[in-house]
């Protein structure tokens, strides 16, 4: 595409179309930057530049691009039945087989899916199920859900009211209520006077104690990612989830687990659920599910909350048109196919996922990365003016956008949440590609730090 085709673009974006997440004028002034073409784990843009995708899309194309069978598999699925809706007693194929191949997939204890849209979606059903799940059980008043403060469980009015991200929340004005928030398990940010398992199982007091000032009677559920992936990468330490399992254990509250990210392989399990021994009685999903292909969610059901509702709830007033959607479901279950065959979630656990955690380490030495951190394939760094201490920047600075920004300048996407940079990369990334990746991360923390340092006052000595 030529530099006049780009600009038209450029100008016709900004002219109609409202982005996500997105300082509109802002972005307007600037200009977006058009992707053409994508194949492996690399995009491309107007302008000719390829770009190591870091961010596998939006977390979510685990199976790289350009993927000719699950294009053949929504091609097919179109021909054949391009849309029916699974209401007024009705289904199709694709639906059912994808019903029973993620409940293989799941911990034997969940047998029931409930399709949604996208993981907005399934959060929003998580709150209506976990809500009437209790009303039948005879304890309508056991309807608060408590999440975690820098939570993100999606962008409906539901979804944000569940997250614990204050400028959203700021945005909204009245949020749902009956929605609980207690501190996030960021050791790196907010526990470094402690160890990291100390402050693993303070976190999980902290649930505690937010269940006894509501009351027990009260308290419905808690909702947690097992890895807060939009939070910041923040891997929990390794004290913090056995300790929340006994305190929802002891005053029989519900757990949720977000899967939304974590799920289909980006721990080296198919569900993060899985790699830290969790039993949950609801698993939001999406994003891996298709690999991002095409929009398609679900909230895995246990047998506790599937069984009351079969049994006990009557009609369920909740759903959506594209619940299941044929097409969405062939090309999921094709994705997860094409997962299995290659074997993709035992070469994170096994092979990349400790590979990375090996070359993604080596960036501690930088003079503005505070901590490296990952599991999996996913990945955080930390940015400090200060390595000793771990302050921070001048938020005037903006220094997680300014390397965000530098890296797409140098060919690669690394996303910035605050100051601190992540990546969750293809499933199908190479070890090549890791150590190209790492290379291209350093070139762009050192950019950063040499743009910084102009901005930096220095004291004058007599």
């Amino acid at each position: 595409m030529t530099q006049h085709v780009t600009a038209d673009l450029q100008r016709l974006d900004s002219a109609h179309h409202m982005h996500p997440f997105t300082d509109f004028k802002a972005l307007g002034e600037e200009g977006s930057r058009i992707i053409t073409r994508a194949e492996g784990v690399y995009i491309h843009d107007s302008e000719g530049n390829r770009i190591l995708d870091g961010m596998a899309g939006l977390w979510c194309v685990n199976l790289g691009y350009g993927r000719e069978e699950l294009v053949e598999a929504a091609t097919q699925q179109m021909r054949e039945l391009p849309f029916y809706n699974n209401f007024f007693k009705t289904t199709h194929p694709p639906a059912v087989k994808l019903a029973e191949k993620l409940c293989q997939l799941a911990p034997d204890h969940i047998n029931r899916v409930f399709f949604t849209g996208s993981g907005s979606e399934a959060n929003d059903t998580v709150l209506r199920m976990v809500r009437r799940y209790w009303t039948l059980k005879g304890k309508p008043e056991k309807h608060i859900v408590i999440s975690r403060e820098n939570a993100y469980h999606g962008s409906t009015v539901a979804g944000l009211s569940l997250g614990g991200m204050a400028p959203m929340h700021e945005q909204t004005g009245p949020l749902v209520p009956g929605i609980e928030h207690v501190r996030q398990p960021y050791w790196f940010g907010e526990g470094r006077d402690h160890t990291p398992e100390e402050f693993g199982r303070l976190c999980a007091q902290a649930i505690e104690d937010k269940i006894l000032t509501l009351g027990e009677e009260n308290v419905a559920a808690f909702i947690a990612e097992p890895v807060q992936g939009a939070g910041g990468a923040i891997v929990p330490p390794e004290s913090y989830w056995p300790a929340v399992k006994e305190v929802l254990a002891k005053y029989d509250i519900l757990l949720v687990a977000d899967e939304v990210i974590c799920g289909f392989g980006r721990l080296g399990e198919w569900f993060g659920s899985q790699h830290y021994g969790l039993e949950p009685d609801l698993m939001p999903i999406a994003k891996g599910l298709s690999s991002g292909y095409l929009p398609i969610g679900a909230v895995l059901v246990g047998d506790r909350v599937g069984e009351t509702l079969i049994e006990e709830g009557g009609e369920f007033f909740h759903g959506f048109t594209y619940s299941g959607h044929p097409v969405c479901a062939a090309v999921a279950l094709k994705n997860i196919e094409l997962m299995e065959a290659e074997g993709v979630v035992d070469r994170v656990r096994d092979d990349l996922g400790p590979y990375l955690a090996l070359r993604w380490s080596e960036l501690n030495d930088h003079p503005i990365v505070g901590e490296t951190r990952s599991l999996g394939l996913i990945g955080a760094l930390e940015l400090v003016a200060d390595k000793a201490s771990g302050e921070r920047f001048d938020k005037s600075l903006s220094a997680g956008n300014l390397c965000r920004d530098i890296c797409f300048n140098s060919g690669l996407v690394m996303r910035s949440v605050g100051d601190i940079m992540v990546i969750s990369p293809p499933l199908v990334i190479t070890r090549e590609q890791i150590d190209e990746l790492v290379t291209l991360a350093r070139r762009a923390l050192d950019e950063t730090a040499r743009q910084l340092n102009k901005h930096i006052p220095r004291e004058v000595t007599a």
